[in-house]
């Protein structure tokens, strides 16, 4: 067999959104703006989540739960993640009207995004080009979405509420120059205090 030349890879730099965009997009989101409810939820798990939309078409109705005292909360990794107010509604009444389940086939589907075919969530491509339709670019904004994130909370902690790698999470953490090594580690016992005297 002849010897097979491939080109380099070449990594391309994803163009970060900023926040200011990322929170008017987000706006948005939450008042309708013409916008189909599936649609709404869809952009919301970008915005606010950071997810993969291979992710995100698996989710099913089932990682949608609701606490004892009544907060929304989506498991994309452990522990499940609160949906906070005023998100938490728009999700309530797409899980309550999903798109897809007028055939008989269909009317039991457990997807959150239902597909047309019976048994099957929506396609990849089908959820990259509703975002796209609505102006809202997936891979920038989940990058910004997942840095913001990080700066709120140490990358473990991030990483499993959000079902991402600690390592890739503590990485982008890095990079984006997000220190939490000051941060107290779970499980570690105190050390004890110095006296006075010693």
């Amino acid at each position: 067999m002849p010897r097979l030349e491939l080109p380099p890879h070449v990594q391309r730099s994803v163009m970060l959104l900023t926040q200011q965009r990322r929170i008017e997009l987000m706006r948005r989101v939450h008042d309708g703006d013409g916008m189909d409810l599936s649609d709404r939820v869809l952009a919301l798990l970008v915005l606010l989540y950071a997810q993969p939309l291979t992710r995100i078409q698996q989710l099913t109705v089932d990682d949608i739960g609701i606490d004892e005292d009544g907060q929304v909360l989506i498991r994309l990794g452990d522990p499940p993640t609160p949906v906070p107010a005023p998100f938490d509604e728009i999700i309530r009444q797409h899980v309550a009207a999903r798109r897809n389940q007028t055939t008989a086939a269909n009317i039991a589907s457990p997807w959150l995004f239902p597909g047309r075919a019976s048994g099957r969530p929506l396609h990849t491509t089908s959820l990259r080009d509703r975002l796209r339709s609505l102006g809202i670019p997936n891979l920038s904004n989940r990058s910004r979405a997942i840095r913001e994130l990080l700066r709120e909370a140490p990358p473990i902690i991030v990483a499993g509420m959000l079902g991402y790698s600690p390592t890739g999470s503590e990485r982008i953490a890095t990079e984006y120059g997000v220190a939490w090594h000051h941060y107290a580690p779970l499980g570690k016992p105190a050390r004890r205090p110095p006296r006075l005297s010693e």
